[in-house]
């Protein structure tokens, strides 16, 4: 084998963030940027590549995920390496070395540059937690929901028990809720970012009460209390005339009888879902959920069967489209 160069259309992606792929590539000809997400801010966050510049080169060396997603803008022409082939390549061309330890050495000076303004934020009174959470209180000030819900996610994620968790829940939701009203993607729930959710709070009494029954199944459910969540979620589904959260409650559900290691509850439930809500936001997830049920008794041909369904189905960047072909290089 031998590297190979692939032409790219614009508009096309060469690999998403959180991919594992041990290539790494060159730009021979076009444009090529380099999208992430800052951590703190939620901020998208983009880098040009120059021609003649390696990239993926961090992950693929070291074995672990892309941290970015590389994304093509014009027609573009990249060379694709192995990393033995690049190894070899390196190996016997120091200009190469030399570009790669300048690159490197660029990105670990804006690392040591956060660091220290974080340390001096410390030193200034501030801390790292009190930012996160106002950033996510400005960006919903703002009125720039998706923003503001990755901010208080990240906060959720980080200090689950925080001293400012009672208030980010009910903010998060109510980001969400904002973020589905005027059509922006991201609405749902990251289900480790979820703590206690305190109804009590201010800002919770705005949330209707199916609202508040929906967080609180979710947040059972980022606590690994399936049984409970899965109560939580059938009291709305019995109860509720709200069809937008009976929808979500049904889903919710049967991920509960999934974690419970149900299967064949679990796909009798999502089969069921599927009939009454053809077009469930959900639809994908719950096909994939239906294949790891069968992938999980062994049934591989039916798994591979309704993974390949969500791969015709699915947009090539979904996440949900990279799963299931997962699943299925997997089997």
């Amino acid at each position: 084998m031998s590297p190979k160069a692939i032409q790219f259309k614009a508009n096309s992606v060469i690999y998403f963030q959180g991919d594992m792929n041990e290539k790494t590539y060159i730009l021979n000809s076009g444009k090529v940027i380099l999208k992430t997400v800052d951590i703190e801010s939620g901020q998208e966050i983009q880098d040009v590549i120059q021609t003649g510049e390696f990239f993926g080169v961090k992950s693929a060396l070291g074995k672990y995920p892309r941290e970015e997603t590389a994304i093509v803008v014009l027609p573009s022409n990249v060379i694709e390496f192995s990393v033995p082939e690049f190894e070899q390549i390196a190996s016997k061309n120091t200009r190469i070395i030399m570009k790669m330890l300048k690159v490197f050495s660029n990105q670990l000076r804006r690392i040591h540059k956060q660091v220290q303004n974080l340390l001096s934020a410390e030193e200034q009174g501030k801390d790292p937690e009190e930012g996160l959470y106002q950033i996510g209180e400005y960006y919903l000030g703002a009125a720039k929901y998706p923003q503001a819900l990755y901010a208080f996610r990240r906060y959720l994620t980080y200090y689950p028990s925080g001293r400012f968790s009672d208030q980010a829940t009910p903010k998060m939701a109510q980001a969400e809720a904002n973020c589905q009203k005027k059509g922006h993607q991201g609405g749902g729930i990251a289900p480790a970012a979820v703590t206690s959710f305190d109804t009590s709070t201010s800002e919770g009494k705005h949330l209707s009460d199916v609202a508040k029954k929906y967080y609180n199944g979710v947040s059972l459910f980022s606590q690994q209390k399936f049984a409970e969540a899965f109560k939580e979620f059938k009291k709305i589904i019995e109860q509720s005339n709200d069809e937008e959260y009976k929808a979500k409650s049904i889903f919710e559900e049967g991920r509960c009888l999934f974690s419970l290691g149900s299967y064949d509850e679990c796909i009798k439930h999502f089969t069921g879902m599927i009939q009454k809500y053809p077009k469930h936001s959900e639809l994908l997830e719950a096909l994939f959920y239906i294949g790891n049920c069968y992938e999980k008794k062994n049934a591989k041909e039916k798994a591979v069967s309704f993974y390949n369904k969500i791969i015709t189905m699915a947009p090539k960047d979904a996440s949900v489209y990279r799963k299931a072909k997962k699943a299925v290089s997997s089997l």
